[in-house]
């Protein structure tokens, strides 16, 4: 096996085994290959491993990696932060030296700053404050959104920050502390990615993403120089006249003639599509005025809809807060309409105490109930990019049934 192959083999190795990690247990990818591998490395082959090791040894070589493996994925350390770092740094001290002399004035200077930004990016989003809610903050996170009395309801106490939950915020298990309107917790930066730096963490990848493609490009164009100086007649789309063997001689030499070059290049050209793919998945969470955890709600809702165990009544416009666990005012231009609840035996609720007026209403499909925290594509955006951003001039304006914008049902 030829240098190319090997350094193809190991890289496409670790992009797929990168890939099922992080998209494996998406609920859109449950019947999927994908979802198939995730199970198979995560479940199967840890169980087949845990029941050698317990009849081996009575289980104690898997308890202490475990333990171990526990505290290096889940604690909050800088290692995978730390190896993000020299990921990046490593790749551009073998690729520079030989690029860099190659490269225009203007390459020069644009390459200068797409190697620049994603660590600008990586610093503000990993010591940015996430969103973290204690007593002195606890008022002003009450006030960003209101209940939607679907996925998050007035009342709710965290078990372990001992405080009100405010609407979409969520405690991380990591952090060990509850985070206004949680993402999800991203052991590449160290931190929480939530309403306080959700922004900074979008535009790291997409500086990276940016960055990965933008020297892949330039690498291909630098092999391609290299290979066409063995043989005129070689371009990266391969010639009819040529044959296959011919072409990925002339690759190989290409690559081998800058080793540095040629191997970060591949990597680029190869982990571009994951931090592309990674990209696109939070701008469709965008869209979707929703978050991971809160997609992964959403879901949850939909098996209890499957199985008829889920029921929605509308919400009186004019309501009576109670002051004692909801906010009087919040910046939303949207108030709930509807409050979801289940039953533990698919019949109707019977509980008096519950919110709302009418008849419950069976609710079977995701499609049929309304996000109140999609408000539109672009304003979900300077929800995101611009902090405390007010969608309401004045605290006491007349909602005239919430100010609803064009009925929003569920995208999630």
């Amino acid at each position: 096996m030829g240098l190319i192959a090997k350094v193809a083999t190991v890289v496409l190795a670790i992009s797929l085994m990168t890939f099922v990690a992080f998209f494996g247990r998406l609920p859109a990818l449950r019947r999927t290959p994908i979802a198939w591998m995730y199970r198979a490395i995560w479940v199967h082959i840890p169980n087949a491993v845990l029941a050698l090791d317990q009849a081996l040894t009575g289980g104690r070589i898997i308890a202490s990696a475990g333990a171990f493996g526990h505290s290096v994925w889940y604690g909050r350390h800088p290692t995978v932060l730390i190896f993000y770092i020299l990921l990046l740094a490593v790749g551009e001290i073998l690729y520079l030296p030989g690029a860099w002399p190659r490269l225009s004035r203007f390459h020069q200077v644009a390459g200068a700053i797409a190697i620049i930004l994603p660590y600008v990016f990586l610093y503000l989003a990993a010591y940015s404050d996430p969103g973290v809610i204690t007593a002195a903050t606890h008022t002003h996170y009450m006030s960003l959104y209101p209940y939607d009395f679907t996925l998050f309801h007035p009342g709710q106490e965290c078990r372990t920050c001992k405080i009100l939950k405010p609407p979409r915020s969520k405690h991380c298990a990591v952090c060990k502390r509850c985070v206004a309107r949680l993402d999800h917790h991203c052991v590449f930066i160290n931190n929480c990615v939530g309403y306080g730096n959700q922004h900074w963490f979008l535009l790291l990848l997409l500086s990276t993403a940016v960055l990965t493609t933008y020297g892949g490009v330039l690498g291909l164009r630098m092999i391609s120089e290299n290979a066409q100086t063995r043989s005129s007649l070689f371009s990266l789309w391969k010639h009819r006249q040529q044959t296959w063997h011919h072409y990925f001689i002339l690759l190989s030499y290409g690559i081998q003639k800058d080793a540095g070059v040629g191997s970060v290049t591949l990597l680029a050209i190869m982990t571009s599509p994951l931090v592309w793919g990674l990209l696109g998945y939070h701008i469709y969470l965008i869209y979707c005025g929703t978050t991971i955890n809160e997609s992964m709600k959403w879901q949850d809702w939909q098996a209890e809809m499957t199985d008829g165990f889920a029921f929605r009544r509308r919400l009186p416009v004019q309501r009576n807060r109670n002051p004692q666990f909801e906010a009087n005012w919040t910046r939303w231009p949207v108030e709930p309409a509807q409050i979801l609840v289940r039953t533990e035996d698919g019949e109707l609720p019977n509980d008096m105490a519950l919110p709302g007026e009418g008849s419950w209403e069976r609710v079977w499909h995701l499609r049929d109930m309304e996000n109140i925290y999609d408000i539109g594509f672009w304003d979900n955006l300077v929800d995101i990019f611009v902090p405390n951003h007010s969608f309401r001039a004045e605290p006491q304006a007349d909602l005239e049934g919430g100010k609803r914008p064009k009925h929003k049902k569920t995208k999630a």
